[in-house]
């Protein structure tokens, strides 16, 4: 449901954030300046901004993922195959993108993902005319390959944090970050819903009858295309606004120095502060992946929800999101350390996806109760909107003190290298977590959203025992 790089520590505003005085403890020596150009508040905004409009075009396309592999005809689990596929893909590219932002520039780095990144939507669009002409099998393969274009591409999002640490002072660094978290969740506010009103029949039509032969008019290929829309729009801001950074350039020994992601893993393992944050990644990962891969076919399948209804869910989510990663979770962080925020935000989001398949049950049992409003507010749609709250904030306060905690363990030369890592940790839990849960959906729907929920206990266990 999250895009899988999401994952900053929140504030509304940067200048009035302060890391705790826990997590202070735990940063490197180094200059703390995070110092850039003349405007760092200008720089700030643009790669935000930039962050943002690939958002968005992410959204889009999420409401229509699994309708558009169920329209061929296959197993379920090939959702959680294609999810995957974009994770590994990730994984491999996130700590060579981090660290190659560290040495030929952020925004180099920046701007030709996301050029890669529209190509590979385009190519997305294009699936339904292979199945058409060549069968489900051209088709699939069509969709693996712009899934794995896009899932290398987005791994951008370490170098777009990295961006972020270089331009702001250490002390202030949480709230930083926090505004990129921000900006994944106005991306998931506009991008679903978006993508739920391109995939409406009377829009479709309507392009159907304005796009060339030659260019597909589905409920599957408009917001693909629009996605690649996005991604060629956030290229042409970035050329035209973003900056690169002054920082100081990277030492060859620190943790995530080399250049493969197997290589850095290995580093970071052997770190002491960023193993259990590699860890908590990759763990956390695995955990959501049941959500983030079966929610859609599963309010579908329990509340006979299309495209459109459960794109405004996702915006509903997204809504949330923002408030949480700019203004809550943004406010904790100046008191509460980011250790015990990862482990009060393990235990609400727990039993968010607990409730989640709860709500079926509701359904079941009270799903003609009259509330005396709206004919669709219904006692089910009430508990799956109070279950996708707690999801929200709970999600919010696992990531965005997950990256503050990041940040604070690495040199400021080395950030970029550091969250990369971390967040290849994050697509690896990501590859692993889809296939497994998508198999899991078809033996038991609720078997994905309880094993999420049991896999957060040790996480919250041992960062509520790191906290005291």
């Amino acid at each position: 449901m999250t895009h899988p790089e999401a994952g900053a520590a929140p504030t509304a505003d940067p200048d009035a954030a302060a890391v705790s005085d826990a997590d202070a403890a735990d940063a490197p020596d180094g200059d703390g300046r995070g110092a850039v150009g003349a405007n760092p508040r200008r720089a700030l905004a643009v790669v935000i901004g930039v962050v943002f409009i690939d958002l968005v075009g992410f959204g889009i396309v999420i409401p229509i993922l699994p309708f558009y592999v169920r329209s061929f005809g296959v197993s379920d689990a090939f959702i959680g195959l294609l999810a995957s596929s974009y994770s590994l893909a990730q994984f491999v590219a996130a700590p060579t993108l981090g660290r190659l932002s560290d040495r030929i520039g952020r925004r180099p780095v920046l701007l030709a993902s996301l050029a890669a990144a529209g190509v590979a939507w385009v190519t997305f669009g294009y699936a339904g005319s292979a199945g058409a002409r060549f069968g489900p099998v051209a088709a699939l393969a069509v969709l693996f390959a712009s899934r794995t274009l896009a899932g290398a591409m987005g791994g951008n999002i370490a170098a777009a944090q990295a961006y972020v640490a270089d331009i702001t002072p250490r002390d202030r660094r949480a709230g930083a970050l926090g505004l990129v978290g921000a900006s994944f969740a106005l991306g998931f506010v506009f991008g679903p819903a978006i993508g739920g009103l391109l995939a409406a029949d009377a829009v479709v039509a309507r392009a159907d009858a304005l796009f060339p032969a030659f260019v597909p008019a589905t409920p599957y290929s408009l917001p693909s295309f629009a996605a690649a829309g996005m991604s060629l729009l956030a290229v042409a801001v970035g050329f035209l606004l973003l900056e690169e950074p002054a920082r100081t350039r990277p030492a060859g020994d620190a943790p995530g120095a080399r250049t493969t992601a197997i290589g850095q893993f290995r580093d970071a393992l052997a770190s002491a502060s960023l193993r259990p944050l590699t860890v908590a990644y990759f763990v956390v990962a695995v955990a959501f992946a049941g959500v983030q891969v079966m929610f859609i076919p599963y309010v579908a399948d329990a509340f006979g929800y299309d495209a459109t209804a459960a794109a405004f869910l996702l915006t509903y989510v997204g809504v949330l999101g923002a408030v949480n990663q700019g203004v809550v979770v943004g406010r904790l962080s100046r008191v509460v350390p980011s250790r015990t925020l990862v482990a009060a935000g393990s235990v609400v989001l727990a039993g968010a996806l607990a409730a989640i398949p709860a709500t079926g049950l509701v359904d079941r049992v009270a799903g003609g109760v009259a509330l005396g409003g709206p004919e669709w507010l219904t006692l089910p749609l009430l508990a799956l909107l109070a279950a996708l709250a707690a999801l929200s904030l709970g999600n919010a306060l696992v990531n965005v003190s997950l990256a503050t905690l990041v940040s604070a363990s690495a040199d400021d030369a080395d950030q970029g290298a550091a969250f990369g890592v971390t967040q290849g940790a994050s697509s690896l839990g990501r590859t692993v977590g889809p296939p497994l849960m998508a198999v899991l959906y078809t033996v038991a729907v609720a078997s994905p959203f309880l094993i999420g929920a049991l896999l957060l206990a040790p996480v919250a266990l041992a960062f509520g025992r790191r906290a005291g």
